[in-house]
């Protein structure tokens, strides 16, 4: 018993030290002391008057991060760094929230409370601990022995379930109060159903606006002005910025990728003559977080892996070690540890694909050059005049924040991250670097989230305008059409106004529709006109159609009648989600939340420059 409780007290120390230990050293290197106005006293946010301390910030920051590296076992990008930091802000601001509604309806603890739930309710890192389950389930028998042992007040057990039900039945008390009154009726299930599984099928004729049909001259800046007035939260996003990227990529050789494979027979080989599968993955296995559990992937079904490595993985016998197979990520040695139907539990080693030793000097020789040239400069032509020097292609590229960027459908690690913490118009970034390669940015143009000025999107007005306008002029003509169909047929309509006649597959309310759409007007329509009709126009935001409902099949009332009681659960489940939400989004739309954390990174680095 003893040596349980140490084992689930070292997960509650660990995370203790790292969080001393982070926050202590981001303190002394984060230029807060001395070098700036940021100490950390100073409110990195301000929520409804409750200041969130930037120091305490940090800690949490520090001890999600060391928890993704060990978890993953890899270093992480700025992008992965800003999700962090977005991630635990968000969670601190929820955090505060919640307490003060707690305050505010009076919901608290009772020492009974926290007795019952810690007897019937234990937490997911207590059901999952490896001490406290018998043939791979958790037996609550462990747990409630170990409760009463004095292991559990001594390792600091107790403590721990009492801090984290403290925290979570106030949360559960809240939310239950939340979705009270939640009921759906009997038409309202069958509603549902009918949406899924009505079906249709139409034939239509769309009307939709040429680029060239309206000047856009045409419209003055007053109409302009006024369609953004209206329509201005429509035109709100987050932060975008344009940047000039220069990169230096790895290049893999066919002997690089022979190199590798000879590898992966190698240990292949070791393993057929007796050493342990589970010993070489600690030792060689790239995937350093399964590498460090023997290479242990897990329990589970199909759909978890790659192709690839999952067609290899089915085709093995219990215990048998795979050849080496060949993924994006390099060559893997695949044991089948158990198998039950098509649920594997599997082991891999993984041995990726690296340049030759004079590849990477090369890389590293001209990535240093980069860096000397342009790196970390106020001066955004150096980048340029750097490029030219050593032969490197330019790239532009867009970004969205708190995304990363993305060039020909590959991620450009961190310059995301870079140019919207901070950086100015002009600047060039340090220099970055990943798996793939070394990479080198500049901020071309910034562009702020929020609701943009008019000024940032007029042109964007213009489209959008041009556009309803056109599909304004096209009703008519529309109606002219329909009118000719009605008393024809849709196809000869269509032939006489050189129209093309589109037909759907059969579909659903929910379908994504060639042609027209997912949750569009003419969706809807295909399911109130009478079959064989030819409907009047049906206007878009993107266009006008004419359409036909050529078959509709209605649902079957007795399969949703054997059903019900399932979909009665499930809906009310998610309608209680579904409210929990709505309330969480409108607490926090309500509240006053002064964000500060560009104003410090922005202070912070003026200070180390």
């Amino acid at each position: 018993m003893l040596s349980q409780m140490r084992s689930l007290a070292k997960y509650v120390w660990v995370l203790v030290a790292l969080a001393f230990v982070g926050g202590f050293l981001l303190y002394e290197t984060s230029g807060l002391i001395g070098r700036s106005p940021v100490t950390p006293s100073t409110a990195v946010a301000v929520v409804n008057g409750h200041e969130i301390p930037y120091q305490t910030y940090l800690n949490r920051v520090q001890n999600e991060t060391q928890s993704e590296q060990q978890r993953d076992g890899r270093s992480l990008s700025q992008d992965d760094n800003r999700r962090i930091e977005n991630d635990v802000f968000d969670q601190m601001v929820t955090d505060i929230l919640l307490q003060q509604e707690y305050a505010r309806r009076g919901i608290g603890v009772t020492d009974d409370e926290l007795r019952e739930f810690a007897q019937y309710a234990p937490p997911p890192w207590i059901t999952s601990a490896p001490e406290l389950q018998t043939d791979g389930q958790f037996d609550a028998d462990k747990y409630r022995r170990l409760l009463a042992s004095p292991e559990a007040r001594e390792g600091g057990l107790l403590v721990s379930l009492e801090q984290y039900y403290r925290s979570e039945i106030p949360r559960e008390k809240l939310f239950d109060q939340v979705a009270s009154g939640v009921y759906v009726t009997d038409a309202e299930l069958w509603r549902s159903w009918r949406d899924q599984h009505d079906s249709a099928q139409v034939s239509f004729v769309a009307f939709t606006p040429s680029s060239d049909s309206v000047a856009a001259g045409a419209i003055s800046d007053d109409d302009l002005r006024a369609y953004f007035d209206q329509h201005k939260s429509e035109f709100g996003g987050p932060g975008q910025a344009a940047m000039t990227v220069v990169m230096i990529r790895r290049h893999i050789t066919a002997a690089d990728t022979a190199a590798a494979r000879q590898r992966a027979l190698s240990l292949r080989d070791q393993i057929e003559k007796g050493a342990k599968f589970e010993d070489i993955a600690k030792t060689a296995s790239a995937d350093t977080a399964s590498g460090a559990n023997g290479g242990d992937l897990g329990t589970g079904g199909r759909g978890r892996f790659v192709p690839a490595f999952e067609n290899a993985a089915y085709a093995l016998k219990v215990g048998e070690v795979s050849q080496p197979v060949l993924t994006q990520f390099g060559f893997h040695l695949i044991r089948v540890d158990k198998r039950k139907g098509d649920t594997l539990s599997l082991r891999h080693i993984l041995i990726p694909i690296q340049p030759s030793d004079s590849e990477s000097a090369r890389m590293d020789r001209e990535a240093d050059e980069l860096a000397k040239l342009a790196a970390s400069s106020e001066d955004g032509a150096k980048i340029d005049s750097a490029a030219r020097e050593l032969g490197l292609p330019e790239h532009h590229v867009d970004a969205i924040e708190n995304q990363p960027a993305v060039l020909n459908g590959q991620v450009i690690p961190s310059v995301s991250a870079w140019a919207f913490g901070g950086a100015t118009v002009g600047e060039t970034s340090e220099l970055f670097q990943d798996d793939d390669g070394y990479y080198l940015a500049r901020l071309d143009t910034l562009h702020q989230g929020g609701t943009p000025s008019f000024d940032d999107v007029k042109n964007e007005v213009r489209e959008r305008l041009t556009t309803a306008r056109q599909v304004d002029k096209l009703v008519a003509v529309a109606q002219q059409f329909a009118e000719r169909a009605a008393g024809t047929s849709l196809e000869a309509a269509a032939q006489q106004a050189h129209k093309q006649v589109q037909h759907s597959p059969m579909f659903n309310r929910a379908s994504l529709v060639p042609g027209l759409g997912q949750f569009t007007e003419p969706i809807g329509a295909a399911f109130a006109l009478p079959v064989g009709a030819v409907s009047a126009p049906i206007k878009t935001d993107a266009g006008v159609y004419v359409e036909r409902v050529d078959r509709r099949v209605l649902a079957d009332s007795s399969a949703w009648l054997a059903q019900k009681a399932q979909q009665r659960t499930a809906r009310l489940q998610q309608l209680r989600q579904q409210k929990v939400q709505n309330f969480l989004e409108d607490m926090r739309s309500a509240a006053k939340i002064d964000d500060r954390r560009k104003q410090i990174n922005a202070a912070t680095r003026h200070a180390e420059a």
